[in-house]
């Protein structure tokens, strides 16, 4: 078997997600990009090989239960998963959701692509991360995630967003729950905060993905006995 490590990166065909797994790369990992569309997951792929990086697609609806269960059986050993896929389910100006006027039906689509496609893929993942000598799982939440913050009237953390928001404190939550049930099988669980980055996610708002992608990538090669359960952005720890 080769000493070479794999990650899985899910939602890696552009944005934040290629950049992770650029970065990943760069430091020698095979790169298995997850993407919905596989096109666009080639696409990336090859841009990735231009760059030197070791990298294939791995077609991956994190909605979906049996392309979870595919993606699974493609990946013989992972090392290192980034649940970086997400949705915001913007519903009006300036991403506001009133939780008043929620449509229920955005609800649903944001917490069946935020939340349950986390749990969906990182237990379709756990047979192959368990064979890892030092698996490490990373998903990507929000400062907006943090209930302590998001209650501060003193700490600016941006508008409403009834819809997503929670979704990230869900995401937060069930963090720490995988944490605490894999404690001491050696993989080591945590959540980054990226920060605001220019996607088409944010409408380009924030800095560029390449400038946004050290908390992830620190957290996906932590060194054995690292923290576990707990949530970081560059700056250090986020209360939840």
């Amino acid at each position: 078997m080769s000493d070479q490590k794999t990650a899985l990166v899910t939602g890696a065909n552009k944005g934040l997600g290629y950049e992770i797994a650029a970065g990943l790369g760069a430091l020698g990992y095979r790169v298995a990009v997850g993407a919905r569309d596989r096109a666009r997951g080639e696409a990336a792929v090859k841009s990735l090989h231009a760059t030197g990086v070791d990298a294939f697609v791995v077609p991956l609806d994190v909605t979906s239960d049996r392309s979870a269960t595919e993606a699974a059986e493609l990946i013989e050993r992972l090392d290192v998963l980034v649940n970086n896929a997400g949705i915001s389910g913007e519903t009006g100006p300036g991403w506001t959701q009133d939780p008043t006027t929620l449509d229920l039906d955005v609800v649903r689509q944001v917490v069946d692509t935020n939340v349950y496609g986390v749990i969906r893929v990182t237990n379709a993942m756990l047979p192959s991360l368990r064979r890892s000598a030092s698996p490490r799982i990373v998903n990507i939440s929000s400062s907006v995630g943090s209930v302590t913050w998001q209650a501060d009237p003193t700490i600016e953390i941006g508008p409403i967003m009834a819809a997503y928001s929670p979704t990230k404190s869900y995401l937060n939550a069930i963090t720490v729950h995988y944490a605490r049930q894999l404690a001491g099988t050696g993989i080591l669980v945590n959540a980054a905060c990226p920060g605001l980055v220019a996607t088409d996610f944010t409408g380009f708002q924030g800095r560029p993905p390449q400038q946004a992608t050290a908390t992830a990538i620190r957290l996906a090669t932590l060194p054995d006995g690292g923290p576990t359960g707990s949530f970081f952005n560059d700056d250090g720890v986020i209360p939840w």
